[in-house]
């Protein structure tokens, strides 16, 4: 009897044994995987506002809207979208997309980095890309590029999430500024006027660096209170000296200027058109188609003074090496208006937001003052200053300065450099005094 009970008790051991034994070799062997860590996504940055075709500028404005990235076809089409940080380190992203008409399948780079993805739901979206590392702080972008598609487009994207330890400090557009962010911030240089005298011309020399006439750039050279004069890159084919004045009655729409406000064109020179504008105030323009070149200075020359009844002529002058002398571009008479010229200036603008992730630089120089006292003054003093896109942090590509016995200002293109608005500069004087027989220069 004894020897069954040990027999048993052994034989239930085995079994006991071998049974917790599975089930401690089970545990080991195939053990539960961790849950996949979530991205975190907390910045929502819109995507219109901050996204440009970066690789054909004419495709941008049938793909970037204010309410993001649609009509999205071409294989071609590289969509950047910019952004600064204040970090450096891990940088998540995610997109807030859709693919209505079926699978894409795209690319989403951030610098070397790239991930691929299929987008299936028809719906927006928010879905996680992937982590990336950025080694600096400063301007960044999240480039995307279609690889396949189901039908016409790749799909739609409204925004673009980031987060993680890189994005601790953020900068970007917001939708309510999406015009004039993408455009960039504008630049100014305001010269400081001879104490106690009235200025009558304001005579000033523009020079655009070789590559920096970009599509879109207003290289003002002579500003004031009442308008202003510079040369413009209008389209890849067309360039332009323009010459504008401002009408005393505020409004943004020209046919609301009673006729007691208008501004007259009292005669242009040769090849040179004139017109009402609006928009950003309203007034009367002049504008010479002039093929200007890169790496070439060009000289400005604006006459003001008080006219007949309460008024004001303005008339302007451009000087091309390449014709060898003063040509009229027009002069304008601003009614309501008794003055000479009041607060000179310069400035750099992209009024074309294709081109606004793109960086534009100019060098003025030699600014001189002639006075109503026959005295030829030269201003080598500016402040710097910039436009509200700036000053509200929105978009902190913008510098300025002096060179030398030059100022600059330069603008767009997410570079890192930021100027400080109300710096004030000093050039080295050039004691280069314009030599011009005002008498000789055509008048209308």
């Amino acid at each position: 009897m004894l020897k069954k009970t040990v027999l048993v008790n052994h034989i239930l051991f085995l079994f006991f044994g071998i049974t917790v034994f599975a089930c401690s070799s089970d545990n080991t062997t195939d053990p539960v995987d961790p849950p996949e860590e979530k991205l975190n996504l907390a910045i929502k940055i819109p995507a219109g506002a901050n996204s440009w075709v970066i690789n054909n500028t004419t495709r941008d404005a049938d793909v970037i809207f204010d309410t993001g990235i649609h009509n999205w076809t071409n294989l071609d089409d590289v969509i950047r979208t910019y952004f600064k940080t204040e970090s450096k380190g891990e940088l998540h992203v995610g997109l807030r997309i859709k693919s209505p008409e079926g699978t894409s399948k795209i690319k989403v780079s951030v610098g070397s980095e790239s991930k691929e993805l299929e987008i299936s739901n028809s719906e927006y979206k928010t879905v996680e890309i992937g982590k990336f590392n950025i080694s600096s702080s400063g301007y960044h972008y999240i480039e995307i590029q279609g690889m396949s598609k189901p039908g016409t487009y790749f799909g739609d994207i409204n925004d673009i999430f980031i987060g993680g330890p890189a994005a601790s400090s953020v900068t970007f557009v917001p939708t309510d500024n999406f015009h004039f962010g993408r455009r960039g911030p504008s630049v100014h240089m305001s010269y400081e006027e001879p104490q106690g005298k009235d200025i009558k011309w304001f005579y000033n020399e523009v020079t655009v660096p070789e590559g920096e006439d970009v599509i879109g750039s207003f290289f003002m050279a002579n500003g004031h209170a009442e308008g202003y004069f510079g040369m413009q890159v209008n389209s890849a084919s067309e360039r332009r000296v323009l010459f504008s004045i401002w009408s005393a009655f505020n409004t943004d729409d020209p046919n609301q200027i009673p006729e007691d406000y208008k501004v007259l064109n009292l005669g242009n020179g040769d090849d040179v058109t004139v017109q009402d504008f609006g928009n950003e105030g309203s007034g009367k323009q002049s504008f010479k188609v002039f093929n200007w070149k890169a790496d070439t200075t060009y000289k400005f020359l604006l006459k003001a003074e008080p006219s007949v009844n309460n008024s004001t002529d303005y008339t302007a002058y451009f000087f091309a090496p390449e014709v060898g002398e003063w040509q009229l571009i027009a002069s304008l008479r601003r009614p309501q208006t008794s003055t000479y010229l009041k607060r000179p200036h310069s400035f750099l603008e992209n009024f074309v937001p294709s081109t606004g992730f793109m960086a534009r630089e100019v060098l003025f120089g030699n600014q001189w003052a002639y006075t109503t006292d026959d005295t030829w003054v030269e201003l080598n003093k500016g402040t710097f200053t910039a436009d509200a896109t700036a000053s509200q942090g929105h978009r902190l590509d913008f510098t300025g300065g002096a060179q030398g016995d030059k100022f600059f200002l330069k603008n767009c293109g997410f570079f890192d450099e930021n100027g400080t608005a109300g710096t004030a500069f000093t050039r080295t004087l050039s004691q280069d005094a314009p030599d011009i027989d005002f008498s000789s220069l055509k008048v209308p």
